[in-house]
């Protein structure tokens, strides 16, 4: 792994000379290849051309005609504990940006940085090449993480079948209704055994063990399985035109041809006007001795 320190090292044994920023950043990615293990087999014109990672050539080269180009910068590398495998880097300035792609042989696409010069490069020093730079320690990092690290990892292998099936079965399962179908915990501490997860009436007539039920509005409707004159069923067309649900739990009033259990005798009070009782309760009396 580079380090600043050992980048710096590589730049003061080239003592390259720079023409502006650019060509600062630019050899200071060079050092950087230089300082991870990689070997500058061609630089300049040669890694411009079309052929620069065919080439059968391997043969290391100098640094000459480096900044030959105006604005762009082409080398090519090969790293012998990587099996030798070329890796082309070329750099390119757009709007007071410093681009850098790095393609490895057989790579599908290169792999992209963008670098803010003036976040790396420093004043005017002359041959004095630590001070013609400022948090090189920053750029050599950023480097490293973002291309060296990258140029040799081996790529995730593709999701299996089964992984995707079962992918697939988890996003299309239904939500039930009614509640959440899971046990909840109060923020007491107390664990609420989960509420019943599905529509309430007489098809399903009482939820399973440890859940709580929803059915609403006792005596008012709701899909109680004993039933009124006040109850939905009495007015519901599905009722009476359809009979019992399929698959519901259905009571008879009383035994047939039985005295005393005639349908009749299960029939509620009318509800009094105003805020009289319930039905089924007993009614108050009144008068002016009622209490």
């Amino acid at each position: 792994m580079a380090t600043d320190k050992t980048v710096m090292a590589v730049i003061r044994a080239a003592r390259p000379s720079f023409r502006n920023i650019y060509d600062k950043i630019a050899f200071a990615v060079h050092a950087t290849f230089l300082a991870s293990g990689h070997v500058l087999i061609a630089t300049g014109p040669p890694a411009f051309s079309d052929n620069a990672l065919s080439s059968t050539s391997t043969d290391e080269v100098g640094i000459q005609d480096w900044n030959e180009q105006e604005d762009e910068y082409a080398f090519v590398y090969i790293n012998p504990e990587k099996d030798s495998k070329k890796v082309l880097v070329k750099c390119l300035v757009i709007n007071d940006k410093f681009l850098v792609d790095a393609l490895p042989e057989g790579a599908p696409e290169p792999l992209h940085l963008e670098i803010n010069p003036e976040d790396y490069v420093g004043g005017n020093g002359g041959t004095n090449y630590s001070t013609q730079y400022k948090n090189l320690e920053g750029l050599v990092k950023t480097l490293d993480t973002q291309l060296l690290s990258k140029l040799y990892a081996s790529p995730q292998p593709p999701p299996s079948s089964e992984t995707s099936e079962t992918s697939s079965r988890n996003v299309n399962i239904d939500v039930p209704i009614g509640g959440p179908s899971s046990p909840q915990t109060h923020p007491s501490g107390i664990i609420y055994p989960p509420v019943y997860p599905s529509g309430v009436s007489d098809i399903f007539p009482s939820p399973g063990a440890g859940m709580y039920p929803t059915r609403p509005g006792f005596g008012t409707g709701g899909g109680s399985m004993y039933l009124g004159s006040y109850n939905e069923a009495f007015f519901s067309l599905v009722f009476l035109n359809r009979g019992v649900p399929p698959g519901a739990r259905f009571d008879p009033y009383g035994p047939p041809g039985v005295p005393g259990f005639e349908p009749n005798r299960f029939t509620r009070d009318p509800r009094r006007p105003g805020r009289g009782t319930h039905p089924d309760l007993e009614h108050f009396g009144g008068g002016s001795d009622f209490i």
